[in-house]
C-alpha cells in the first residue's frame, strides 16, 4: 500500500512538472512569433538605417552697384577756332570739326578735307563731298555751302557720327540704375551710323544677372538706350 501510494504521487508530480514545461515552451513560442519578420512584411527599426537630408546650396552674391552719374556729360573744350576774318573754308571746316567732337563725347584731333571748298567764297551754291577724320576714325559727309557776296550759309549732313565708349557707358548707366557691371561691344572710340540698330551693351546688375540693351547714337551724339 505504501509503495502504491509513492508511485501514486511520482506519477502526479511528474505529470505536474510536464504540464508547466508544456506551459513554458508555449509562452517562449508565442513570444518569438511576435516579433516583425522581413519576409512577411515586417517594418524594420529606423535607427539602423541610412539617414538622407538635403544638400544645402549655395546663395548667388550681390555685387555692388554703379554710382548713378549725378551730373550731365560734360560739354567738351574745343580748341583752335580761327578769327572772325580768317577765310571761310578755315571757318566752316572748324565749324564740323567742332561738331564732331561735341557729338562724340571728348576733345581729340579732328581734320576735315572737303575738296574744292577753297572756292566756297565764290557766289553760287556748292555741293562738296567731304571727309571727317576723328581721332583716327574717318567718316564721309556733304557739305552745302551757299554763299553770296557778303554772307555764306552752310549746312553739313552724315549719315555717320563718331563716340567714344566711355559717354556710351555712362548713359547706360543712366538708365539701368541696379547696374554692377556694363560692357559695350565697341573699341575706345567708335564712328557708327545713327541710322542703324545701335551698339549693343551688357549689364551686370546687382543681382548677378546679364542683361543686354542697346545704345541708338543721334546725328548730334545723344545716346538713347534701350532693352533689347
Amino acid at each position: 500500500m505504501t509503495v502504491r501510494r509513492l508511485l501514486s504521487g511520482e506519477l502526479r508530480l511528474g505529470l505536474v512538472v510536464f504540464g508547466l514545461a508544456a506551459v513554458l515552451v508555449f509562452v517562449l513560442a508565442g513570444c518569438s512569433d511576435s516579433t516583425p519578420d522581413a519576409k512577411s512584411g515586417g517594418t524594420p527599426s529606423a535607427s539602423g538605417g541610412p539617414t538622407s537630408a538635403p544638400i544645402p546650396t549655395a546663395s548667388t552674391p550681390s555685387l555692388p552697384p554703379l554710382p548713378t552719374p549725378s551730373k550731365p556729360w560734360p560739354t567738351p573744350k574745343v580748341t583752335g577756332q580761327p578769327a572772325a576774318d580768317a577765310p571761310l573754308a578755315k571757318r566752316i571746316q572748324f565749324a564740323i570739326s567742332k561738331q564732331a567732337q561735341i557729338a562724340a563725347g571728348k576733345a581729340a584731333t579732328t581734320t576735315v578735307s572737303c575738296p574744292g571748298i577753297a572756292d566756297a567764297e565764290k557766289p553760287g551754291t556748292h555741293n562738296l563731298t567731304c571727309t571727317v577724320t576723328y581721332a583716327g576714325k574717318a567718316y564721309p559727309g556733304t557739305l552745302t555751302i551757299d554763299a553770296e557776296q557778303y554772307s555764306a550759309t552752310y549746312k553739313f549732313t552724315s549719315d555717320s557720327v563718331p563716340i567714344v565708349r566711355a559717354k556710351v557707358v555712362d548713359a547706360v548707366q543712366r538708365t539701368v540704375t541696379n547696374a554692377s557691371k556694363v560692357t559695350c561691344t565697341m573699341d575706345d572710340v567708335e564712328v557708327v551710323k545713327h541710322t542703324a540698330q545701335g551698339i549693343s551693351c551688357d549689364v551686370t546688375t546687382t543681382d548677378n544677372a546679364v542683361q543686354p540693351y542697346r545704345a541708338q547714337i543721334s546725328g548730334n551724339g545723344q545716346v538713347l538706350v534701350t532693352k533689347a
